[in-house]
């Protein structure tokens, strides 16, 4: 929130000097340098506050001084609101007749920020401490420790093994799609170990890409050794890379894709076509912007839904009541199938409670968890949300700002897309890009979260109304983030009729 409240202000000052000159208002300050001096310290906070907000989750320190920084934001906004209530003032006495002289600035507005509080060149310091970088993924996987998905994994080696009808073209492009923590790496591994898809592919490659997309660093993967560069440069990886697959059909798995960006995909595409008629590409991606580039087919993309409650409880149990006796086991089995409620489908919820509840020994301990926020569990907050954080330090500041405002609905809140874009816009966060219709940039917001997994359930009725809902793991997460700015009570049986005593 920090972010879109600094470039609101931003924008705020940078409109009162036109103000002051447009419409020849006498201050009895000297506006322009206090807009320059606060202008100037607000930028230096921006250009580090990208990297305070993700440190936030581990240091206290960052958490303090991200608070301080948005009160002083919001009685900033305050003072800029008084400013422009007593500049119209002033215009309608100038404009009753009250000539120039009138608009005069009785009251000089301290445009200060209390760098006291906290020297920000400390968050400046070692950038990359605190912040959270996804674990290198690999093919390997325990079948025995991995539930459901039989579905899903059938239709996807069905696809890897169909056969293409059309020689010399672009190998098939399978994406899997879904929240973080939902499961698709998982699916992706089973699917890559299973027999029939070994014995069908000549070569198997599989890369963990994450962010940035390194081009050298995917085709040192599918080199691994059959063959050495000329060089370092990239068009000498790209030759040996071309020339290891020439003529095999090759199964590429491609894990946790973020890039956009169809210049780097086009330098890795183009080489990856010598490889034979029936060659796969397997993707793992939150964003569905990244399967549109890469060019895949919707009758080919895999939107991984949530587990059924029944294998979150299988993969649940097998943590938690691992090495414990059948007894004790049946003494927490009731509590247990309720505190798995709160993983909502989410596989990476469920091992993270069941990893939890393993070393809980006593009934009291159990109840304290089922009866608690889910994010107040440190266990969920490091395991379960950090994946969600990267998703969302990935949205531009604008969109973040209105994914933070649903938080005020209830869970299981069926959104209208038209609705909440005109909250949006009531609330002034669509007016960042003020060259384009606020509509279309309220759509494009809704959509990019759509596309981003934050919200799910898409629906479009026959008169092209859209509703969807966001998972329930993303409302607390959203929750967590806002606990010091939304406060927000839960009623129990609402229906329920309370009887005033005579």
């Amino acid at each position: 929130m920090a972010d879109a409240l600094i470039s609101v202000l931003l924008r705020q000052l940078a409109s009162i000097a036109y103000q002051q000159i447009e419409n020849e208002v006498r201050l009895d300050f000297d506006v322009e340098k206090e807009v320059a001096q606060i202008t100037s310290n607000l930028k230096a906070i921006q250009a580090v506050l990208e990297d305070a907000q993700k440190r936030q989750v581990k240091e206290a320190i960052m958490r303090d001084w991200l608070e301080k920084l948005k009160d002083v934001s919001y009685e900033m906004d305050g003072m800029l609101d008084e400013w422009n209530t007593q500049f119209l003032s002033q215009e309608v006495e100038k404009q009753g007749g009250g000539g120039k002289d009138a608009l005069v600035a009785k009251k000089k507005i301290c445009f200060s920020i209390p760098f006291h509080c906290f020297c920000f060149n400390q968050v400046s310091r070692n950038t990359e401490k605190g912040i959270e970088h996804r674990p290198e993924s690999s093919s390997f996987v325990d079948i025995s420790k991995t539930f459901g998905r039989e579905n899903e994994k059938g239709f996807i080696v069905s696809k890897l093994l169909s056969e293409s009808s059309v020689k010399g073209s672009d190998p098939l492009v399978i994406p899997i799609v879904g929240m973080g923590g939902i499961g698709k790496t998982t699916l992706a591994q089973l699917v890559y170990n299973d027999e029939s898809i070994k014995a069908h592919f000549e070569t198997r490659i599989w890369v963990c890409v994450s962010d940035p997309f390194d081009v050298i660093k995917i085709a040192k993967a599918i080199i691994d050794g059959n063959g050495t560069p000329n060089s370092d440069g990239l068009e000498a990886f790209l030759q040996c890379m071309s020339k290891s697959i020439e003529g095999k059909r090759f199964l590429l798995v491609l894990d946790d894709v973020w890039t956009q960006d169809h210049r780097e995909w086009e330098q890795l595409k183009l080489p990856l076509q010598k490889g034979s008629t029936g060659s796969r590409i397997l993707v793992t991606t939150r964003k569905e912007e990244v399967t549109i580039m890469m060019g895949a087919r919707i009758s080919n993309m895999i939107h991984l839904n949530e587990l059924s409650e029944a294998c979150c409880w299988s993969l649940f149990c097998h943590i938690a009541f691992f090495d414990r006796g059948e007894d004790e086991s049946d003494v927490f089995e009731a509590i247990g199938k309720e505190i798995i409620k709160k993983c909502e489908g989410l596989p990476l919820a469920a091992k993270a409670l069941g990893s939890l509840m393993r070393f809980k020994k006593t009934r009291k301990e159990w109840e304290d968890v089922l009866h608690s926020k889910i994010w107040e569990l440190e266990e969920i907050e490091q395991e379960v949300f950090q994946p969600l954080l990267l998703s969302y330090y990935d949205l531009a500041s604008a969109i973040r700002r209105c994914l933070l405002y649903c938080v005020i609905f209830p869970k299981d809140y069926v959104f209208e897309k038209n609705y909440l874009i005109d909250l949006w816009m009531s609330q002034d966060y669509l007016n960042l890009e003020e060259d384009k219709n606020k509509g279309i940039v309220g759509q494009n917001y809704f959509n990019n979260l759509v596309m981003r997994c934050f919200f799910q359930d898409f629906n479009e009725d026959d008169g092209g109304n859209v509703t969807v809902k966001m998972h329930d793991i993303v409302h607390y997460f959203v929750q967590l983030l806002t606990k010091k700015e939304a406060f927000i009570i839960e009623v129990k049986n609402p229906n329920k009729r309370i009887e005033v005593p005579n």
